[in-house]
């Protein structure tokens, strides 16, 4: 069990709702639906994510569960509300209770749903979660120096951007990585959740 120390209570599995998603304790019996979903857009071969391969979701979700059981990961299915379909993932991890710090990320979706409100609907409800529930002091992401695609996604978010680590991690294909940094603070998420919801209220006047 993750000791609470900074926070005001461990993180622990629960399920988000809202904006059209809901975020569901991930679970073995999501397999079948994450490798539909890593099928739309054949998420796997893109060079800088992680996205399971054909066949390979349930170990991936065996070793989420993994992190979660030794207290340094807490995964979620994303569910889209419409039709009850499972569209990605996306997780908590790399907790540092004794600073209330924790990080976003394994985050991906379905080809059809990047770029739509999901992204932003989902991370609204993680980093309110975080933030209000939790009371984490500070929020990170971490992405490849190449998925251009997700920095501008996290900093659409209002994050801010901390700088590149070199050198730093093996991406799956053998080749080894520079990370950029991002993070939000606790005193910046009042004005970051106006601006998302801000956001999400357009689409859905839209």
């Amino acid at each position: 069990m993750l000791k609470t120390q900074g926070f005001h209570r461990p993180p622990a599995p629960v399920t988000l709702e809202g904006h059209g998603v809901k975020l569901v304790p991930l679970g073995p019996e999501h397999a079948a639906d994450l490798e539909a979903a890593a099928a739309d857009g054949k998420l796997w071969q893109l060079r800088v994510t992680s996205v399971p391969e054909p066949g390979a979701a349930a170990a991936y979700i065996e070793t989420a569960l993994k992190g979660q059981q030794e207290g340094n990961m807490l995964p979620f299915a994303i569910v889209e509300q419409g039709s009850g379909q499972v569209i990605g993932t996306t997780r908590y991890y790399d907790f540092v209770p004794a600073i209330a710090r924790l990080e976003i990320g394994h985050t991906w979706y379905a080809r059809r749903w990047q770029r739509t409100h999901v992204n932003t609907a989902s991370k609204l409800l993680l980093l309110r979660h975080a933030f209000e529930h939790l009371g984490a002091q500070v929020v990170c992401w971490r992405t490849d120096k190449f998925n251009f695609a997700s920095q501008r996604a996290i900093e659409r978010l209002g994050a801010h951007k901390d700088g590149v680590l070199r050198h730093h991690m093996l991406r799956r294909d053998g080749t080894v990585r520079d990370t950029v940094m991002y993070s939000l603070l606790a005193g910046e998420w009042p004005e970051v959740e106006k601006h998302l919801e801000y956001r999400l209220n357009l689409h859905h006047a839209g």
